[in-house]
């Protein structure tokens, strides 16, 4: 094979790549738009989200790895994506949530700094696995209103409204969770001191 050969083969593999994004994008845009949106309330992080997603499609399709599945492959990404923005959102909720009370540490206090190199990276990541058992050991009406506040940004009215319970009962049972959730990471973080 002569070089224009290989340089023509590469430009039709490119092409046939770009129409099958482009079909993806066209077929699948509206409805993942609507799926991100359903699941994330700020509509500038479910534009990222989506853009994120696409991105993604793009690069694996340079990278000849071709998805067979194209609609399933971006629902799982995008869940992914959204996942990924939750766990981002939870570090800095729940350290206003915590440093709601004037004396209790802060979350950032209770991570170890970055900077103090791999032992610290390691606490965080640990710290955090901390922070998702601690939501799962929350009865289940105080995990709920928990996370339809500080996540799905819910206001304590909807919620009321759309349970029934008592606006008052709600927060009863954030604090709760609040109260729950800061303990538990005093004691993880203490217990990673003693270590």
């Amino acid at each position: 094979m002569s070089s224009p050969d290989l340089t023509m083969d590469e430009l039709d593999r490119i092409a046939h790549q770009d129409r099958l994004i482009a079909d993806a994008v066209e077929r699948d845009e509206s409805r993942l738009r609507s799926f991100i949106r359903s699941r994330v309330l700020d509509t500038g992080d479910a534009e990222d989200v989506l853009q994120d997603v696409f991105y993604e499609l793009i690069q694996t399709y340079r990278m000849m790895k071709p998805v067979e599945q194209v609609t399933a492959w971006l629902y799982r990404v995008a869940r992914n994506r959204i996942t990924d923005l939750f766990r981002r959102r939870k570090a800095v909720s729940l350290s206003e949530a915590i440093s709601a009370d004037e004396d209790a540490p802060t979350m950032e206090d209770l991570l170890p700094s970055p900077d103090a190199g791999p032992d610290a990276i390691y606490a965080r990541g640990l710290l955090m696995e901390a922070m998702d058992d601690a939501i799962d050991e929350l009865p289940d009406d105080q995990r709920e209103v928990f996370l339809a506040h500080e996540f799905d940004g819910r206001s304590f009215k909807e919620l009321a409204e759309e349970t029934g319970t008592s606006i008052n009962t709600l927060l009863s049972r954030k604090r709760y969770a609040v109260l729950h959730l800061r303990e538990r990471l005093r004691e993880f973080s203490e217990g990673l001191e003693t270590k």
